[in-house]
């Protein structure tokens, strides 16, 4: 018969909580690093003239 598991404490919430939103702003921050460098190349290669 299904039993229903024991309630996770508010601390060990917060802790999971925290740690997925840690993780999730260092990958914000990749994200923008690398939206950045796209950019530059794409200004560099639009200011070299083309023949």
């Amino acid at each position: 018969m299904a039993v229903p598991k024991k309630r996770t404490s508010k601390s060990r919430k917060n802790i999971r909580r925290a740690n997925w939103k840690a993780q999730a702003r260092v990958e914000a921050q990749k994200a923008l690093a690398k939206a950045k460098v796209i950019l530059k190349s794409l200004d560099k290669t639009e200011s070299t003239p083309q023949e």
